[in-house]
């Protein structure tokens, strides 16, 4: 029988897996633009994600050996409405990011993101009673400051960026409430998106508007949607499950800054006042990472102190 993980080797799985789902989703902008520029809409995208990430989440279920969990939340009504909501939460985000990509608005997702940790943050310490320290409060100061002078910069009301902010932050407490396994939740907000999604895929075949097997590319960029989707979810369910979701907020400056840094390649307005916001965003999240330092030195010394004090007796 395979050990369990020490709580110190979880914490590092945790992380590790914090820091992998948003690399990837950090890049993916890539991946829904090489599909948009192949005709598809937003609408077909995600309604193919829907249904190919169900095979997808059916292997992480069946490698974690929990079939008999799937069957047990269909038959508790309470835990099925809550993953239908972050069903509901995370379809949503999926489609106004997918188009926002595809519409040349990427810097304004990537705000959106950049949102969403003082949203985790600020749910972590009123919903969890998670604590922020003073360097804490500093860094999301810093942070919002930057997002507030970001808002200004793009001219209008952000309403792609909030709602972004606001969905993701949604589906992130959900899942941290929801009682079941990152890789069961998963397979069930697949299989209840999925239904709509192929009664929509059925009507554009038969309508001769699909792009499924239209030719080998797109096909398989359309297939590929189920891993892409999939394995960062998982990733995030299992890590938002044991780490403190005010430091998965932090963690998520990745994405909207790997997200930044395509949006300014391929060509979006950088403003001066856009210079100025990130700079406070970025300070914000160098802050934070010092306290999160400062802490993990504080407790190393503690453990060392009570080892020694243990081998004194």
């Amino acid at each position: 029988m395979t050990p369990s993980p020490t709580p110190g080797a979880e914490a590092r799985l945790a992380l590790g897996a914090g820091i992998g789902c948003y690399l990837i989703w950090g890049f993916v902008p890539l991946v829904f633009q090489a599909i948009g520029h192949m005709g598809v809409s937003p609408w077909e995208i995600v309604a193919q994600r829907t249904l190919w990430a169900v095979p997808s989440a059916l292997v992480f279920v069946l490698a974690a050996r929990q079939g008999r969990q799937v069957l047990q939340v269909f038959r508790n009504p309470r835990v099925l409405a809550w993953l239908t909501l972050s069903a509901l939460l995370i379809g949503s985000n999926w489609l106004l990011y997918i188009w926002a990509v595809n519409s040349g608005r990427v810097l304004e997702t990537s705000l959106g993101y950049y949102i969403n940790p003082l949203l985790a943050m600020a749910a972590g310490a009123l919903i969890f009673r998670e604590h922020i320290d003073r360097i804490g409060l500093t860094a999301i100061a810093l942070a919002g400051v930057g997002v507030a002078i970001q808002a200004v910069a793009l001219g209008h009301f952000p309403f792609v960026s909030l709602i972004l902010a606001v969905s993701f932050c949604g589906y992130g407490i959900v899942r941290k409430r929801v009682e079941a396994d990152a890789q069961t939740g998963l397979l069930v907000e697949c299989l209840i998106l999925s239904l709509p999604g192929l009664a929509y895929i059925l009507w554009l075949e038969r309508a001769g508007a699909g792009h499924f097997g239209a030719d080998l590319p797109t096909t398989l960029w359309l297939l590929a949607c189920g891993p892409i989707t999939a394995t960062p979810l998982m990733l995030f369910a299992w890590a938002a499950r044991r780490i403190p979701l005010s430091f998965m907020g932090f963690l998520q400056f990745m994405g909207p800054t790997i997200g930044f840094a395509i949006g300014i390649a391929q060509g979006e307005a950088f403003t001066p006042v856009r210079a100025v916001s990130f700079a406070f965003i970025w300070s914000g999240a160098a802050v934070f990472a010092f306290g999160a330092w400062r802490r993990s030195r504080a407790v190393q010394r503690a453990a060392a102190d009570v080892a020694e004090a243990s081998g004194a007796l």
